[in-house]
């Protein structure tokens, strides 16, 4: 365990939760995309290596769902290589390693799932962010592999904002009744990811509590609404029907209705 003042380094410092982690740790080395190309092995090994951090955040991934279907190589570039690259400099600097991956490592088949319970995607986004953890775990062991979903944020495009946006233009927004999880803010995850560097190394399922469909999480958000099932709504990606994922090693974050009024409030703030 690391005491004292923690040198941090984030990677993907300029996305959604990255501007969140930046504002976390405030002190930490920020890397974003146009600084490092997490593909290049040489240069994310020399990277951690010169800066001798105690902590390196990988928050940088492809995670655009649909897209992953038709530029597979790239998704298990950035989502399945890169990570093995970080571990690899990670355990040469001797820093632990806090990784972000996802719910749609699962397949849908049960209704919840726990940490240990077997992964098996249904889609090339969920297979890529699989094979980076499996290369996190090959390549270290002082690594905190962070499971999440439905992510949304002030710094980035996200369901939330979609549906502000649609409700807008649209006199009745479709949203699928028929996949459930659970919905977690950016700022939220942050914050925990700060105390997850202080427990042990494994795998942590981080969201915020609740569990919802999309049609009930756009129901929080905009009011003119409409069900719709999954095969009305076709998408390039396959999506589990159930993605929602139980925290057993951690104290619980707040509901996601709590975290959602909280954002809906901040965006109002700024417009």
């Amino acid at each position: 365990m690391v005491v004292g003042k923690i040198k941090t380094l984030i990677f993907g410092a300029g996305g959604m939760l990255g501007t969140e982690l930046c504002t976390v740790f405030p002190d930490a080395v920020k890397l974003k995309h146009r600084d490092l190309d997490i593909r290049d092995r040489e240069k994310v090994i020399e990277t951690i290596e010169t800066n001798k951090p105690d902590v390196v955040i990988n928050a940088a991934g492809y995670t655009a769902v649909d897209d992953c279907e038709e530029n597979r190589e790239l998704a298990f570039d950035i989502n399945g290589a890169a990570p093995g690259y970080i571990a690899q400099g990670c355990k040469r600097a001797g820093a632990i390693l806090v990784h972000y991956s996802t719910d749609y490592i699962f397949d849908g088949s049960k209704k919840e799932y726990v940490e240990s319970d077997s992964p098996n995607p249904v889609n090339a986004y969920g297979s890529s962010k699989l094979a980076g953890e499996m290369n996190i775990i090959e390549n270290m062991e002082d690594h905190r592999i962070v499971r999440t979903s439905w992510l949304y944020g002030a710094h980035g495009r996200n369901f939330v904002d979609t549906m502000l946006m649609l409700s807008g233009k649209m006199d009745k927004v479709k949203v699928v009744n028929d996949q459930f999880g659970k919905p977690t803010y950016t700022a939220d995850l942050a914050r925990k990811t700060k105390e997850l560097v202080g427990l042990p190394a494994g795998v942590y399922h981080i969201t915020n509590e609740g569990v919802c469909s999309w049609y009930e999480f756009a129901s929080a958000i905009i009011k003119n609404t409409v069900q719709c099932t999954s095969d009305e709504f076709p998408r390039k990606a396959r999506r589990p029907k159930y993605s929602v994922l139980v925290n057993t090693k951690t104290t619980p974050m707040r509901h996601w209705r709590d975290a959602l009024a909280e954002y809906l409030k901040r965006n109002e703030a700024i417009q």
